[in-house]
């Protein structure tokens, strides 16, 4: 018997007024469709996982690559005809699991207790349901003497149903065969001229079939969204879980409301992060490190007792005993050396430096490779652009660059050089050598008493 999972990812999501498809919509910088792709690899109750997409779907599509199939959705009919797009990819008998693509707040724990409820009570049909005190938007679950009997939509319920406050979560777990064959029979007929997959419900009740909700107790986990207020709500909540899990690690959060970490993050234990702080992709932090205020950091390593200030670094790595910031940038592929100190508006672009490495402040660094105890100096800068090509600069070890350098790639500054204040380089610097490379001084003596028009006071 395999086990299913379609996620239906076709909608517009016109209410979000945003270019992208709803479920591709970020959330703490992951898109929400991502959020459920891997909770339901990590619930390991799943062997397949299906996609529906429609609107924009290559844009899905290169989210999640290869790690589903895709059913197409071409005209959106409604879920019952979403879910129908992907007979063809269930090819073997068993149960599938029906999830919307707009609730990241499901988490591996729910996706694995609603499938054991539904395996162990030998259900056809089990429908994911909770309990709010203000339904007002959502389906309603129909019960008589405690038993299911069918879900109606806001729009096609009665006064008297919309003041139920059991509502659907949208998650149904459903017997593969038993699915196909009750949407052959739903129809359009309602207001929105749509067909509803909670049909399925009185199709199934009508044969007989053992159909149940299992309710789930936390209900902001089945959280739908819709715009981007219930977007902030989402994103409060999950900061704060993640938070808690983390500071309960043996991390510690100065102003916890005020820092953001994303799902995937690790941070080891040890770690202290200040106010206005913002950690997401894949970052590792290792333990005895400082992070912030003020500090963002995507997708990068940092290593063990370092310190990071007022600074941003993106898809880098800062290895140990290295201070950071205040108001320095890491970008694109930056490895910053062990003992470094990158000051006060440093950029380094896609560059390596070595240990004991130091720009104190105000330095750009671009396509560099650079060695062992080289000091760059203020101002100074690699010139990798030409206007239409880049240029890799290295620099070797126990180099001194001097401040307001320019060194124009493509350049080589070999071992124990020193380049003097002021110069702009554009040939090699052979190993234990003085460049200097600059116009000669001209002092010009009584130059203000024989001008008529110099200064005036």
């Amino acid at each position: 018997m395999k086990k299913y999972a379609i996620i239906l990812a076709a909608g517009k999501g016109t209410r979000m007024k945003t270019e992208l498809p709803k479920c591709a919509y970020p959330l703490l910088k992951k898109p929400m469709i991502a959020y459920i792709v891997e909770n339901l690899y990590k619930s390991t109750v799943i062997d397949e996982l299906i996609t529906v997409v429609g609107h924009k779907k290559e844009i899905i599509q290169e989210i999640l690559s290869s790690r589903v199939s895709y059913a197409v959705q071409e005209e959106q009919l409604g879920t019952g005809h979403a879910v129908l797009m992907a007979k063809d990819l269930i090819k073997e008998d068993g149960f599938t699991i029906i999830l919307p693509g707009d609730m990241p707040l499901i988490d591996e724990t729910v996706i694995t207790n609603a499938v054991s409820y539904h395996e162990s009570n030998k259900n056809d049909l089990t429908v994911v349901s909770t309990v709010l005190d203000d339904p007002e938007g959502y389906g309603r679950i129909i019960k008589s003497e405690s038993q299911l009997q069918a879900i109606v939509e806001e729009k096609d319920a009665t006064e008297e149903q919309k003041q139920i406050k059991e509502i659907n979560t949208g998650i149904y777990i459903v017997d593969n065969q038993l699915l196909f064959d009750a949407l052959d029979k739903i129809s359009n007929n309602n207001a929105q001229h749509e067909y509803y997959l909670t049909d399925i419900v009185k199709i199934l009740k009508n044969d007989k079939k053992v159909i149940a909700t299992y309710t789930l107790k936390k209900s902001y986990k089945a959280m739908g969204i819709n715009d981007l207020y219930a977007l902030s709500q989402a994103e409060a909540i999950l900061r704060h879980e993640i938070n808690k899990k983390i500071m309960k690690s043996g991390v510690a959060m100065i102003n916890p409301d005020t820092i953001t970490i994303g799902d995937n993050v690790r941070i080891e234990e040890n770690v202290t992060i200040s106010p206005n702080c913002f950690i997401t992709g894949n970052s590792i932090i290792k333990k005895n490190t400082k992070i912030g205020p003020s500090t963002e950091i995507h997708n990068s390593i940092i290593g063990e007792n370092v310190s990071i200030k007022h600074s941003l670094v993106f898809n880098s790595e800062v290895k140990e005993n290295t201070t950071i910031g205040p108001f320095a940038h890491l970008r694109d592929g930056a490895i910053v050396g062990p003992n470094n100190r990158i000051g006060n508006f440093v950029e380094i672009k896609k560059t390596s430096t070595g240990n004991l490495f130091k720009a104190s402040h105000l330095a750009y660094l671009g396509d560099a490779e650079i060695g062992d105890n080289v000091n760059f100096g203020c101002g100074s800068i690699t010139v990798n652009y030409d206007g239409t090509n880049k240029y890799k600069t290295t620099i070797g070890d126990d180099v001194f660059v001097g401040c307001n350098s320019n060194l124009i790639a493509p350049i080589v500054i070999e071992d124990n050089s020193t380049i003097a204040a002021g110069s702009t380089l554009n040939k090699n610097v052979p190993k234990d050598s003085l460049a200097i490379a600059r116009s000669y001084q001209v002092n010009k003596e009584n130059y203000f008493k024989n001008n008529k028009n110099g200064h005036k006071k």
